[in-house]
Protein backbone atom coordinates (compact mmCIF):
# COMPACT_ATOMS: atom_id res chain seq x y z
CA UNK A 1 0.00 0.00 0.00
CA UNK A 2 2.64 2.58 0.70
CA UNK A 3 4.52 1.65 -2.75
CA UNK A 4 1.09 2.80 -4.65
CA UNK A 5 0.79 5.64 -1.96
CA UNK A 6 4.26 7.05 -3.30
CA UNK A 7 3.63 6.74 -6.53
CA UNK A 8 0.17 8.50 -6.21
CA UNK A 9 2.13 11.36 -4.56
CA UNK A 10 5.14 11.35 -7.51
CA UNK A 11 2.53 11.24 -10.28
CA UNK A 12 0.56 14.07 -8.28
CA UNK A 13 3.23 16.44 -8.04
CA UNK A 14 4.53 15.78 -11.49
CA UNK A 15 1.10 16.59 -12.76
CA UNK A 16 0.51 20.09 -10.32
CA UNK A 17 4.00 21.13 -11.19
CA UNK A 18 4.35 20.84 -14.57
CA UNK A 19 0.88 22.19 -14.83
CA UNK A 20 1.28 25.87 -12.93
CA UNK A 21 4.59 25.81 -14.31
CA UNK A 22 3.11 25.67 -18.10
CA UNK A 23 0.56 28.56 -16.97
CA UNK A 24 3.11 30.62 -15.20
CA UNK A 25 5.13 30.16 -18.65
CA UNK A 26 2.77 30.97 -20.47
CA UNK A 27 1.69 34.51 -18.44
CA UNK A 28 5.10 35.62 -20.28
CA UNK A 29 5.50 33.75 -23.75
CA UNK A 30 3.24 33.71 -26.44
CA UNK A 31 1.06 30.54 -27.34
CA UNK A 32 1.81 29.81 -31.22
CA UNK A 33 -0.03 26.26 -30.98
CA UNK A 34 -2.62 25.08 -29.16
CA UNK A 35 -3.78 21.70 -29.04
CA UNK A 36 -6.90 22.44 -31.55
CA UNK A 37 -4.17 23.57 -34.07
CA UNK A 38 -2.87 20.30 -34.15
CA UNK A 39 -6.02 18.41 -34.31
CA UNK A 40 -7.50 20.41 -37.15
CA UNK A 41 -3.63 19.45 -38.68
CA UNK A 42 -4.48 15.69 -38.08
CA UNK A 43 -8.08 15.86 -39.37
CA UNK A 44 -7.00 17.71 -42.60
CA UNK A 45 -4.24 15.25 -42.93
CA UNK A 46 -6.67 12.02 -42.76
CA UNK A 47 -8.97 13.64 -45.01
CA UNK A 48 -6.05 14.19 -47.30
CA UNK A 49 -6.38 17.94 -47.58
CA UNK A 50 -3.87 20.62 -47.94
CA UNK A 51 -2.95 21.50 -44.73
CA UNK A 52 -4.55 25.20 -43.34
CA UNK A 53 -3.11 27.07 -40.85
CA UNK A 54 -3.20 30.57 -40.50
CA UNK A 55 -2.07 32.17 -37.21
CA UNK A 56 0.08 34.94 -36.11
CA UNK A 57 0.53 36.44 -32.75
CA UNK A 58 0.30 40.01 -31.98
CA UNK A 59 0.15 42.31 -28.66
CA UNK A 60 -3.05 43.36 -27.16
CA UNK A 61 -1.82 46.92 -27.97
CA UNK A 62 -1.75 45.76 -31.56
CA UNK A 63 -5.34 44.63 -31.46
CA UNK A 64 -8.07 47.56 -31.58
CA UNK A 65 -10.12 48.10 -28.10
CA UNK A 66 -13.83 47.03 -29.97
CA UNK A 67 -12.57 43.55 -30.86
CA UNK A 68 -12.10 42.67 -26.66
CA UNK A 69 -15.49 44.72 -26.36
CA UNK A 70 -17.20 42.57 -29.26
CA UNK A 71 -16.28 38.97 -27.86
CA UNK A 72 -17.45 39.97 -24.52
CA UNK A 73 -20.51 41.31 -25.46
CA UNK A 74 -20.83 38.34 -27.81
CA UNK A 75 -19.58 35.38 -25.30
CA UNK A 76 -19.15 36.60 -21.74
CA UNK A 77 -20.97 40.00 -20.53
CA UNK A 78 -19.64 39.49 -17.03
CA UNK A 79 -16.02 38.60 -18.08
CA UNK A 80 -14.45 41.76 -15.96
CA UNK A 81 -16.64 41.11 -12.69
CA UNK A 82 -16.69 37.03 -12.63
CA UNK A 83 -14.36 34.51 -11.08
CA UNK A 84 -13.53 32.59 -14.27
CA UNK A 85 -17.45 30.91 -13.90
CA UNK A 86 -20.90 32.55 -14.82
CA UNK A 87 -22.80 30.64 -12.13
CA UNK A 88 -25.97 31.80 -13.10
CA UNK A 89 -25.75 30.63 -16.72
CA UNK A 90 -24.09 27.26 -15.21
CA UNK A 91 -27.80 26.72 -13.62
CA UNK A 92 -29.55 27.63 -16.49
CA UNK A 93 -27.45 25.61 -18.50
CA UNK A 94 -28.20 22.58 -16.12
CA UNK A 95 -31.86 23.67 -15.85
CA UNK A 96 -32.35 23.46 -19.65
CA UNK A 97 -30.99 19.91 -20.14
CA UNK A 98 -32.95 18.33 -17.01
CA UNK A 99 -35.83 19.40 -19.20
CA UNK A 100 -34.64 18.02 -22.34
CA UNK A 101 -33.64 21.22 -24.17
CA UNK A 102 -31.55 21.61 -26.78
CA UNK A 103 -27.33 22.37 -24.64
CA UNK A 104 -26.74 25.45 -24.54
CA UNK A 105 -23.24 27.49 -23.86
CA UNK A 106 -22.33 28.33 -20.38
CA UNK A 107 -18.55 28.86 -20.62
CA UNK A 108 -16.82 32.02 -20.36
CA UNK A 109 -13.79 33.64 -21.92
CA UNK A 110 -12.06 32.67 -19.23
CA UNK A 111 -13.00 28.66 -19.65
CA UNK A 112 -12.83 28.78 -23.51
CA UNK A 113 -9.52 30.10 -23.27
CA UNK A 114 -8.29 27.39 -20.25
CA UNK A 115 -9.75 24.90 -23.15
CA UNK A 116 -8.16 26.35 -26.08
CA UNK A 117 -4.70 26.07 -24.66
CA UNK A 118 -4.12 23.51 -22.61
CA UNK A 119 -7.18 20.93 -23.71
CA UNK A 120 -9.50 19.07 -26.33
CA UNK A 121 -12.71 19.86 -27.68
CA UNK A 122 -14.97 17.20 -26.37
CA UNK A 123 -17.17 16.47 -23.24
CA UNK A 124 -16.70 14.00 -20.37
CA UNK A 125 -16.00 14.79 -16.51
CA UNK A 126 -12.33 14.56 -17.07
CA UNK A 127 -12.21 17.18 -19.40
CA UNK A 128 -14.61 19.21 -17.92
CA UNK A 129 -12.77 18.87 -14.35
CA UNK A 130 -9.40 19.73 -16.17
CA UNK A 131 -11.19 22.76 -17.39
CA UNK A 132 -12.02 24.70 -14.36
CA UNK A 133 -8.87 23.51 -13.17
CA UNK A 134 -6.50 25.62 -15.53
CA UNK A 135 -9.90 28.43 -15.12
CA UNK A 136 -8.92 28.99 -11.90
CA UNK A 137 -5.34 28.62 -12.40
CA UNK A 138 -4.93 31.18 -15.32
CA UNK A 139 -7.25 33.68 -13.29
CA UNK A 140 -4.91 33.52 -10.81
CA UNK A 141 -1.90 33.69 -12.22
CA UNK A 142 -2.48 35.60 -15.12
CA UNK A 143 -5.12 38.03 -14.46
CA UNK A 144 -8.10 39.58 -17.05
CA UNK A 145 -5.69 41.51 -19.62
CA UNK A 146 -3.53 38.76 -20.35
CA UNK A 147 -6.51 36.15 -20.39
CA UNK A 148 -7.98 38.41 -22.96
CA UNK A 149 -4.89 39.05 -25.30
CA UNK A 150 -4.72 35.04 -24.81
CA UNK A 151 -7.94 34.16 -25.93
CA UNK A 152 -7.67 36.70 -28.97
CA UNK A 153 -5.02 34.96 -30.10
CA UNK A 154 -5.81 31.68 -30.07
CA UNK A 155 -9.59 31.45 -30.94
CA UNK A 156 -10.81 29.36 -34.16
CA UNK A 157 -12.18 32.02 -36.26
CA UNK A 158 -12.28 30.22 -39.46
CA UNK A 159 -11.52 27.21 -41.40
CA UNK A 160 -7.85 27.16 -40.91
CA UNK A 161 -7.58 30.84 -39.42
CA UNK A 162 -6.76 31.57 -35.46
CA UNK A 163 -6.64 34.09 -33.69
CA UNK A 164 -7.92 38.06 -34.75
CA UNK A 165 -5.08 38.93 -36.72
CA UNK A 166 -5.00 36.53 -39.07
CA UNK A 167 -8.98 36.27 -39.47
CA UNK A 168 -8.03 40.45 -40.02
CA UNK A 169 -5.85 40.00 -43.04
CA UNK A 170 -7.64 37.45 -44.44
CA UNK A 171 -11.23 38.20 -44.37
CA UNK A 172 -11.12 41.70 -44.42
CA UNK A 173 -7.17 42.59 -45.65
CA UNK A 174 -6.07 44.48 -42.73
CA UNK A 175 -4.05 44.74 -39.73
CA UNK A 176 -6.30 43.56 -36.00
CA UNK A 177 -5.09 47.23 -35.07
CA UNK A 178 -7.30 48.49 -38.03
CA UNK A 179 -10.78 46.90 -37.76
CA UNK A 180 -13.68 49.17 -37.52
CA UNK A 181 -16.33 48.29 -34.61
CA UNK A 182 -18.28 46.48 -37.17
CA UNK A 183 -16.06 44.38 -38.07
CA UNK A 184 -15.32 43.24 -35.12
CA UNK A 185 -19.16 42.96 -34.20
CA UNK A 186 -19.45 40.30 -37.23
CA UNK A 187 -16.00 38.22 -35.86
CA UNK A 188 -17.84 38.08 -32.55
CA UNK A 189 -20.84 36.98 -33.98
CA UNK A 190 -19.53 33.67 -35.56
CA UNK A 191 -17.43 32.48 -32.99
CA UNK A 192 -20.07 30.25 -31.89
CA UNK A 193 -19.49 28.56 -34.80
CA UNK A 194 -16.52 29.76 -36.88
CA UNK A 195 -16.43 26.54 -39.64
CA UNK A 196 -19.86 27.29 -40.14
CA UNK A 197 -20.34 30.84 -40.22
CA UNK A 198 -17.79 34.00 -42.48
CA UNK A 199 -17.51 37.07 -41.54
CA UNK A 200 -16.43 38.25 -44.57
CA UNK A 201 -19.57 36.57 -46.26
CA UNK A 202 -22.19 36.93 -43.43
CA UNK A 203 -25.56 35.37 -43.81
CA UNK A 204 -28.50 37.21 -42.45
CA UNK A 205 -28.23 36.01 -39.29
CA UNK A 206 -25.05 36.77 -38.53
CA UNK A 207 -25.70 40.18 -39.66
CA UNK A 208 -28.98 40.67 -37.00
CA UNK A 209 -25.75 39.16 -34.86
CA UNK A 210 -24.21 41.99 -35.43
CA UNK A 211 -26.26 44.64 -34.85
CA UNK A 212 -27.02 42.96 -31.13
CA UNK A 213 -23.50 42.50 -30.52
CA UNK A 214 -23.13 46.06 -31.42
CA UNK A 215 -25.80 47.80 -29.44
CA UNK A 216 -24.55 45.36 -25.93
CA UNK A 217 -20.87 46.73 -27.02
CA UNK A 218 -21.76 50.15 -25.64
CA UNK A 219 -23.51 48.47 -22.20
CA UNK A 220 -21.16 45.82 -21.04
CA UNK A 221 -18.17 46.86 -18.89
CA UNK A 222 -15.35 48.75 -20.69
CA UNK A 223 -11.67 45.96 -20.55
CA UNK A 224 -9.75 48.22 -19.33
CA UNK A 225 -6.03 46.52 -21.71
CA UNK A 226 -3.40 48.18 -22.90
CA UNK A 227 -5.42 48.37 -26.58
CA UNK A 228 -5.53 50.78 -29.42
Amino acid sequence: MGFIWNILKKILILFFGSTILAVVLYRYVPVYITPLMVIRLVEQNNAGEEYRMKHKWVPIDEITHNMPQAVVASEDNLFMSHNGFDLDQIEKAIDEAKRGKRNRGASTISQQTAKNVFLWNGGGFVRKGLEAYFTVLIELLWGKERIMEIYLNSIEMGDGIYGVEAVAQEKFGKKASKLSRGECALIAATLPNPLKFDSARPSSYIIKRKGQILRLMSLVEPVPMGCK
